[in-house]
C-alpha cells in the first residue's frame, strides 16, 4: 500500500473515531437529562404553539356579558378568526392587512374604546396568559374582582358612510348614497341580512321615558313641573329596563326649548332624533343583539376598523350550544 493510500485510510479512521466519540457523548447527555427538564421543554414548545395559533390564527374567547343574547350567552366560549381581518404582529401592536374587511352583520371582537390600560407590559402579559389558558384565566380585574371589559364582542350594524339614529329604541339607518332612513327591520330585508336582535323594553313605557327626561330638565332649571308630567315621570322606578338614550333625548330637547341659545343641547337632540350620527370612512358601528342591555356604539360611538381584532366564528362550549356563529 503506497503512502497516499495509508494517509486516506488514516484520515477515514480519524473521522469515524471522532463521530463515534460525539455520538457517545450525545447519548450520555441524553441519558443524564433530568425528566423535569424534558417536561419543561415540552411544555414551552406546546405553549409557543398555542400562542402562535391564538395570536395569528384563532383565539379562544369567553363571553363576559348578556349584550349579545340570544346569539351568544354569558360564559359561552368561542373561537375568533384573527387571520381574516389581519392579525397583530404583537399583542396590541402593528396590525397587518387581512384577506377581507369587516362586513355589515358580522359578529366582531374589538378593543373597548373606553378601556383604561395599565400599560403595554401589563397588556401583553394579560393577553399572553389569557391565550395560554384558552380564556380561562384573566388577570385584568376591577376592584370587585370581575374581569375588566378590555375587549367587546358585538355585531357590526353600520359601515362607513352610513348615518344612524334611533326612534323609541329602534335603529334607523340611512346607507351611504341614500336619501331616506329605513327602520332596521326593513333595512335588513333590503340588504339581505338575517341576524336577530332582541328588545326587552315594552313600547308602552316610552311615554314614561319622555316625561322623566322633560321633568328632569325642568327640575334642573328650577322650573315648576306640571302635575300630569310629574305623575307620569314618577312611574320610572316601576320600569325594569330603562332607555337612557331616550330619556336624554327628551332632556336635551326640553333644555333647548327653555334655552334656544344652548347649541350643545340643540346639537345633541337633533343628532339623536333628526339628523342622526355619521359613521366616518374607515370606521364601523358595533351594537349588541340584546339592544336594551348593551353598552355599544350608541354610547361610545363608531370604532376604527384597525381596532377590530377578528370575527367570531364558532361556539365550542357548552357542547350543547356548539355551532357556527351567525
Amino acid at each position: 500500500m503506497d503512502s497516499i493510500s495509508l494517509k486516506l485510510v488514516g484520515f477515514s479512521e480519524k473521522i469515524l473515531t471522532n463521530r463515534k466519540i460525539k455520538n457517545l457523548k450525545k447519548k450520555k447527555k441524553q441519558q443524564a437529562k433530568n425528566p423535569v427538564v424534558d417536561w419543561l421543554e415540552a411544555f414551552l414548545w406546546a405553549a409557543m404553539v398555542v400562542l402562535l395559533i391564538n395570536q395569528y390564527l384563532f383565539q379562544a374567547y369567553q363571553i363576559p356579558s348578556g349584550s349579545m343574547k340570544d346569539t351568544l350567552l354569558i360564559k359561552d366560549r368561542i373561537f375568533v378568526n384573527k387571520l381574516l381581518y389581519g392579525p397583530e404582529l404583537l399583542p396590541g401592536m402593528a396590525k397587518v392587512p387581512g384577506f377581507k374587511i369587516p362586513q355589515r352583520g358580522e359578529v366582531i371582537i374589538f378593543e373597548n374604546p373606553v378601556y383604561l390600560s395599565q400599560g403595554p407590559v401589563f397588556d401583553i402579559m394579560q393577553r399572553v396568559i389569557y391565550m395560554l389558558t384558552l380564556s380561562m384565566v384573566d388577570i385584568d380585574k376591577d376592584e370587585n374582582g370581575n374581569p375588566k371589559a378590555h375587549f367587546l364582542i358585538k355585531r357590526q350594524i353600520s359601515q362607513d358612510g352610513d348615518i344612524f339614529r334611533q326612534y323609541q329604541g329602534n335603529l334607523q339607518i340611512k346607507a351611504r348614497g341614500e336619501t331616506d332612513f329605513l327602520n332596521e327591520v326593513d333595512f335588513k330585508k333590503v340588504s339581505g341580512l338575517s341576524y336577530g336582535n332582541k328588545r326587552t323594553i315594552d313600547p308602552g313605557e316610552y311615554p314614561i321615558f319622555k316625561a322623566y327626561g322633560e321633568a328632569y330638565t325642568l327640575q334642573e332649571e328650577g322650573l315648576s313641573i306640571p302635575a300630569d308630567l310629574r305623575n307620569t315621570a314618577s312611574r320610572i322606578d316601576q320600569v325594569l329596563h330603562k332607555d337612557p338614550l331616550e330619556m336624554d333625548l327628551w332632556r336635551q330637547k326640553k333644555k333647548f326649548e327653555i334655552q334656544p341659545y344652548n347649541t350643545s343641547a340643540s346639537v345633541r337632540w337633533r343628532k339623536s332624533a333628526v339628523t342622526g350620527s355619521y359613521v366616518p370612512i374607515g370606521w364601523v358601528l358595533p351594537m349588541g343583539d340584546n339592544r336594551d342591555n348593551s353598552n355599544d356604539g350608541r354610547y361610545f360611538g363608531a370604532i376604527p376598523k384597525n381596532k377590530i381584532l377578528g370575527r367570531a366564528m364558532f361556539k365550542y362550549w357548552p357542547v350543547a350550544r356548539a355551532g357556527i356563529i351567525r
